[in-house]
């Protein structure tokens, strides 16, 4: 079974007092090594996707297997990522109309597939396209943090995905991406939130709570009125309304801070 990893292990001293620019570092430092995973699987999708056109025709579910021994090294590789793959496009392979090579860690550490019935007249979860870490890499472009919230798909644990378009000769195909269960996210972010001198507490880019050490906005919360997106954007910290934003360091996660 993997122990909750922390963010001490990075290439930054531990800190005593650490300041928001510092804290916002370390959880970007954290889960950019879980976004390195999702570029790793996004790389090794377009390339096999990809070869499939080039041939002249349609991939299928066959044809995604050959991802697999990359998804199998991430999850052994790397501690906060519970599940990883890559999500088809509706329409994009011929023997299915939708599908998630996904692989997940068990309680063991064991790896197993995520099975599941995608068929619209049984499944309630059958279009996956409105869920945010599919619809937002989707619609900007961009990668993406999805959550927390409570992964019917895959788990049923309290989860945040993090997310990337998937694009050959310029078309969307789907998106690679990760799952990080939250109670592990906030084993690593709680300590250093802790340590700032009032309360704090980090959102996405819609203003969803990713982890909290305020009483006052509980993780999985919605928080409004500050534009999160484009503080995420414009790459630079902001006030607003007695709030300070500090951007985490490329990673699509702001720290909330009272304003000084």
């Amino acid at each position: 079974m993997r122990s909750s990893p922390g963010l001490v292990g990075t290439a930054t001293p531990t800190l005593d007092a650490p300041t928001q620019e510092q804290v916002a570092a370390r959880v970007g430092d954290a889960l950019e090594a879980v976004f390195d995973a999702v570029a790793e699987t996004r790389a090794d999708a377009t390339e096999l996707l990809t070869r499939v056109a080039a041939r002249q025709r349609r991939p299928a579910t066959a044809d995604l297997a050959a991802l697999r021994p990359g998804l199998h090294l991430r999850l052994t590789r790397q501690e906060l990522v519970s599940g990883v793959g890559f999500v088809a496009a509706p329409g994009l392979l011929t023997d299915v109309p939708s599908w998630l090579e996904w692989w997940q860690s068990g309680a063991e550490g064991d790896l197993k597939p995520l099975l599941l019935d995608l068929d619209p007249q049984h499944s309630a979860y059958s279009d996956y396209t409105h869920w945010d870490w599919f619809a937002l890499p989707r619609d900007t472009g961009r990668r993406a943090v999805a959550g927390p919230y409570v992964d019917y798909l895959c788990s049923d644990e309290y989860s945040l995905t993090l997310s990337a378009p998937v694009e050959v000769a310029g078309r969307f195909v789907g998106v690679a991406a990760a799952d990080v269960y939250l109670r592990h996210f906030e084993a690593a972010a709680l300590p250093l939130l802790r340590r700032l001198p009032g309360p704090a507490y980090l959102v996405n880019a819609r203003g969803r709570v990713a982890a909290s050490a305020d009483p006052a906005h509980l993780a999985g919360s919605l928080t409004k009125g500050p534009d999160f997106a484009g503080v995420l954007e414009r790459a630079r910290p902001a006030d607003f309304d007695g709030m300070r934003l500090f951007p985490c360091h490329g990673i699509p996660l702001v720290l909330v801070t009272a304003a000084r």
